[in-house]
């Protein structure tokens, strides 16, 4: 069972959740960049060590979102738990502004002020 965490909680998280994020895209961003040159230069050796550096550092940064209290639900996305959905950020969005219930899922974000009232916590 995840941590459930209130806005104001998971608000106070985000700038280490985004110190976290931003350097690790960063260098996953410089890496996939130098896997297309290997890839395209047809040299597979040094595409295979970038592609098990790109898996290493993205299975790092959700181990050390997860080590926060938040939920990786996907690649730069973290979802907090709210008890009856999850408040929902992206890379590189600049705030935590977005809620989904269980059943929808990323596809069914919306606005937290758009969060049904009979659910809001």
């Amino acid at each position: 069972m995840s941590r459930v965490f209130t806005l104001e909680e998971a608000k106070a998280l985000m700038p280490q959740v985004k110190a976290t994020t931003g350097p690790v895209f960063e260098l996953a961003t410089s890496l996939a960049q130098e896997l297309g040159d290997a890839e395209r230069e047809g040299d597979e050796t040094r595409a295979e060590e970038l592609r098990e550096r790109v898996q290493a550092l993205v299975e790092s940064w959700a181990e050390a979102i997860r080590d926060l209290g938040p939920d990786v639900k996907g690649l730069w996305l973290v979802d907090f738990d709210s008890g009856d959905g999850y408040w929902c950020w992206a890379y590189p969005e600049e705030e935590l502004e977005h809620w989904h219930s269980y059943e929808a899922g990323f596809s069914g974000r919306m606005p937290i002020e758009a969060k049904p009232p009979a659910i809001r916590s």
